[in-house]
């Protein structure tokens, strides 16, 4: 090897130390991360509903991300929003939840970066 590669995984390994001196708890940076994605999912349009019934919220408005152990998980307060996203034997996909996801990864990603400088 090199005396360059040297250099390069040192800088790394400094790179790395510091990350892991700023990151006390790696939830709170992943929060970042899903609250933005829970918003961008929120600003999603509403598809009419012939549900008129008192009570009931549109499968947009429930999107929410819940904290468990060392994990943060995004996803619909329904249980039905699965089947919307994913389709059944009688009704096709209508992907909402992935696409947003998809589109706007970067966003989330240099959100986190961004609170784990600052």
């Amino acid at each position: 090897m090199s005396a360059q590669n040297y250099e390069f995984f040192n800088s790394l390994i400094d790179d790395l130390s510091e990350i892991i001196t700023k990151v006390k708890n790696p939830i709170e940076i992943l929060e970042v991360g899903a609250k933005e994605f829970v918003s961008d999912l929120s600003k999603l349009s509403r598809p009419y509903s012939q549900i008129k019934k008192s009570g009931y919220t549109h499968l947009v408005d429930t999107f929410a991300y819940v904290i468990k152990d060392k994990e943060i998980e995004v996803g619909w307060q329904k249980y039905y929003g699965r089947m919307v996203e994913e389709g059944t034997k009688l009704t096709p996909p209508q992907p909402h939840l992935v696409p947003t996801y998809e589109k706007n990864q970067n966003k989330y990603y240099e959100k986190m970066i961004e609170k784990i400088y600052n």
